[in-house]
């Protein structure tokens, strides 16, 4: 095997971010895996990416910022249930086989998981299964309906040659529920710390000036509770709440939402924006609000934090928001409102601010947990 193993990214919907287009698709994932292939790539690996077709105008082994993409078929070919199957499995060991990596990574707990393991063991590869949400961990994997979701993704769990998790919650609940050893590294952001100072009147925006606007990222799914955050808005008609983000699909929950937002005077929606935009509505919110269900540790946070922009949060990995003091911990809605109220305190807030900075620097800036997982791709090899 050469020095530097190569490497795979499979994302199916990282081509947006990769490319800078717009492809109806972003999240975190999305966001982290072309950032960390483009790291790589700096390192001086051989990295591709594999992700859906999104047009013949996009050539496949076509390189972006160095990392060569290859494409899979696109999302909506296929007959529904036997597409699984063909063109979509098979398409992507096709990819695969394409790429021909040393080393796979996949960042999705899904049947994906199980046809990748099933593509690189065959050939004498490797997988590093990266955990992405606390429920991909739990015994009953609540968010795989399907039997074959839940067959390849537990195939592939128990195969993959490296495990990492991002909270101390993630490895216990492996260990416990599945007997499998896990390893934690923080997730690296590029978060907007380098960039602020492009934003305009970045400072007159902060703090108490600013001490009534408050931001929701994310998309418009049901575990992402934003009926919480339109209820909050409701509840406290004097804040202005900016919600980045809309629904990867057309879904009832969706439209729901998207019309019920439209109806109340204080809610702003902005739909998707393009990832490096993002940092001007970080810079000049007062708080970032987060009413989701269950996380792994969602990206927004860290971008938040790379700012020094607390949070008022329903969702707290590992409990580090509390324990070093980024934010504050809500159980409803009251509570949300609550919350708000304390960060009108300029120093409460400020003390918040430095330790969210700090905790972004220390622990999840790229070249803190990029570096740990390159000694991990190395011990792969």
């Amino acid at each position: 095997m050469k020095a530097k193993p190569s490497i795979c990214f499979v994302a199916h919907n990282a081509f947006g971010v990769i490319a800078n287009v717009d492809t109806g698709h972003i999240g975190g994932i999305e966001v982290q895996v072309p950032m960390m292939a483009r790291w790589f790539v700096n390192e001086g690996f051989d990295v591709s990416l594999i992700t859906w077709d999104e047009g013949d105008e996009y050539a496949d082994g076509e390189k972006y910022g160095g990392v060569t993409n290859y494409k899979i078929c696109k999302r909506t070919d296929g007959i529904p249930i036997l597409r699984f199957l063909y063109p979509r499995w098979t398409s992507l060991r096709s990819a695969l086989n394409r790429s021909d990596a040393d080393i796979v990574y996949y960042n999705c707990g899904d049947l994906g998981l199980g046809q990748v393991v099933h593509w690189a063991h065959a050939r004498g590869k490797k997988v590093m299964y990266s955990v992405a949400a606390i429920v991909d961990c739990q015994i009953e994997l609540p968010s795989l309906k399907p039997i074959r979701e839940r067959v390849l993704y537990k195939y592939g769990l128990r195969r993959a040659d490296t495990i990492i998790v991002q909270t101390e919650t993630q490895r216990e609940l492996l260990a416990s529920n599945f007997q499998l050893n896990a390893k934690v590294i923080p997730m690296p952001s590029e978060g907007f710390a380098e960039k602020a100072e492009s934003y305009p009147a970045q400072e007159a925006t902060k703090g108490v000036g600013n001490a009534r606007r408050v931001l929701w990222v994310g998309r418009f799914q049901e575990e992402k509770r934003i009926e919480w955050l339109l209820d909050l808005a409701e509840l406290c008609p004097e804040y202005e709440f900016d919600v980045v983000g809309s629904s990867n699909s057309d879904s009832d929950y969706a439209m729901k939402m998207t019309k019920r937002a439209e109806s109340i005077a204080n809610v702003h929606l902005h739909g998707r924006v393009p990832h490096e935009q993002l940092g001007k509505f970080y810079t000049r919110a007062h708080l970032l609000c987060s009413t989701s269900v269950y996380e792994g540790f969602p990206n927004v946070f860290l971008e938040a934090w790379s700012v020094g922009l607390p949070l008022v949060t329903t969702f707290d990995p590992d409990g580090v928001v509390a324990k070093y003091g980024m934010g504050c911990n809500a159980v409803d809605v009251e509570d949300l409102g609550r919350q708000l109220l304390a960060f009108e305190n300029w120093g409460f807030w400020h003390t918040s601010s430095v330790a969210a900075k700090s905790y972004y620097e220390e622990k999840h800036s790229i070249s803190s947990a990029m570096s740990q997982f390159k000694e991990e791709v190395l011990l792969l090899a």
